[in-house]
C-alpha cells in the first residue's frame, strides 16, 4: 500500500517561510510523480506544485506560487518537499501531498492523483 505522511505545517507571519515534507512508503519512485495540493477554507482543492520522480525531474507550478514555492525531492529518503517563501495570508490552507504512477496523470499536470496524505495545516497571518 502507498502511504504518504506530511509534516512541517504551522503558523507563520506574512512574508515568512515554511518547508513541508512528505514521506512516502510503498512507492516506486522511479515510476511516480508526486505533488502538493491545497484546500483553502470554503474553496475547492487546487494544485500547487508537482514533480516527476524519475530522471526527468520535471516540475510544474500553479501560477499563484511561481517564484515563491519550490518543490524538490530526495529519492534516497522517499521524500518530497515544498519550500514556501514569501507567504501570504491567502496561502492559508490545508496542504496535501499526493502521488501517482500512471503516465497520463504524471504528464497531465494536477489532475487525477490517486494517493493522498492526510494533510498539514499552514496558517499565515
Amino acid at each position: 500500500d502507498v502511504q504518504l505522511v506530511e509534516s512541517g505545517g504551522g503558523s507563520v507571519q506574512t512574508g515568512g517561510s515554511l518547508k513541508l515534507s512528505c514521506a512516502g512508503s510503498g512507492v516506486d519512485y522511479q515510476h511516480y510523480c508526486m505533488g502538493w495540493f491545497r484546500q483553502r477554507p470554503g474553496r475547492a482543492r487546487e494544485g500547487v506544485a508537482v514533480a516527476s520522480m524519475d530522471s526527468d525531474n520535471s516540475t510544474r507550478y500553479a501560477d499563484f506560487v511561481k517564484g515563491r514555492f519550490t518543490i524538490s525531492q530526495d529519492n534516497a529518503k522517499n521524500t518530497v518537499y515544498l519550500q514556501m517563501d514569501s507567504l501570504k495570508p491567502e496561502d492559508t490552507a490545508m496542504y496535501y501531498c499526493a502521488a501517482d504512477d500512471r503516465p497520463w496523470v504524471c504528464r497531465g499536470g494536477f489532475d487525477g492523483y490517486q494517493y493522498w496524505g492526510q494533510g498539514t495545516q499552514v496558517t499565515v497571518s
